[in-house]
């Protein structure tokens, strides 16, 4: 996790438009929540949420995560962010401080499975995703009308192995042109290329049809239908250089059995999928999930 300040916006008289989210790890010592709850005491903070985790207790590290409201945030909000970094020194934190009213900007990379896409615009037009859906991407025209239906636009971008990089770029400055804070791939059957990723580090959010580590790559399914399993399952993680192997998120698994053929396990597979990927993507838009090197902690 990055230190970094962070971009107050006028959001009115909403719920919201005084919450600010903390997220923090650090080397666990005694003393780090007490000093926390006083520097928000001391700015008139009240603490509507908290959650903490210590990862091996003998030297390990500290995970907190705190949501708390302050009187007139736009006018405190400097001085919040100035004299927090004093505490963050003191425990060698790394943090990071967000307005819980600023929505995050979402592109959704697609190919031709709808099932995933679906869900998450359902989940954003219930209003169960407080995010803007700025994009939905796709190497394949198919999917244009699910996205264009929620008012959302479809930018066609075939790719071919001699057009890759050509095609990246292209991605990125839409991305860029955007403002897009997240990257969804949303069943998007092509590779990220390092470069990519670097530049949304712990930003982009794979939806993989396998529990991992079983069955990374191609057609899961079909190599699990060959071993004869008895549960199948999919993994959100974030996307790393890595194939298939980045923090996990999120997983669920389902039992099958013998009578199961290849189709009725991906039928039963995309109901675990789009599950399994709504609530990772919620997870990260709620500043919920702190990434320690390859694992995950997720305050839910």
């Amino acid at each position: 996790m990055e230190t970094h300040g962070f971009t107050f916006l006028a959001h009115g008289n909403t719920p919201l438009a005084n919450r600010l989210r903390l997220l923090i790890s650090c080397p666990d010592r005694p003393g780090i929540v007490a000093a926390v709850s006083r520097f928000l005491a001391d700015h008139e903070a009240n603490i509507v949420a908290s959650d903490q985790y210590t990862m091996d207790p003998d030297g390990g590290l500290f995970y907190l995560r705190m949501e708390f409201d302050v009187p007139n945030l736009l006018e405190a909000a400097p001085r919040i962010e100035q004299d927090f970094v004093r505490i963050a020194a003191e425990f060698q934190m790394e943090y990071q401080l967000n307005p819980a009213a600023k929505k995050k900007r979402i592109a959704i990379f697609v190919s031709k499975e709808d099932h995933c896409l679906l869900e998450l615009l359902w989940q954003w037009r219930s209003g169960a995703f407080f995010a803007d859906i700025a994009m939905v991407i796709g190497n394949h025209p198919d999917l244009r009308q699910h996205a264009e239906s929620f008012d959302i636009p479809y930018h066609h971008v075939p790719v071919t192995p001699e057009l890759k990089a050509d095609v990246e770029r292209t991605h990125l400055q839409l991305l860029k042109d955007a403002n897009v804070d997240l990257v969804i791939l949303a069943r998007y059957m092509q590779i990220i290329s390092p470069s990519f990723i670097q530049q949304y580090h712990n930003r982009i959010i794979n939806i993989h049809h396998s529990f991992l580590p079983a069955f990374v790559g191609g057609n899961p399914y079909k190599q699990a239908y060959h071993r004869g399993v008895k549960i199948i399952g999919a993994t959100a993680h974030y996307v790393t250089e890595e194939l298939d192997a980045g923090p996990i998120i999120e997983q669920d698994v389902q039992r099958v059995n013998h009578k199961n053929d290849i189709d009725s396990l991906k039928r039963i597979g995309g109901m675990i999928e789009r599950a399994v990927l709504a609530r990772a993507v919620g997870w990260h838009l709620e500043d919920r999930i702190l990434v320690h090197g390859n694992k995950t902690v997720v305050f839910t």
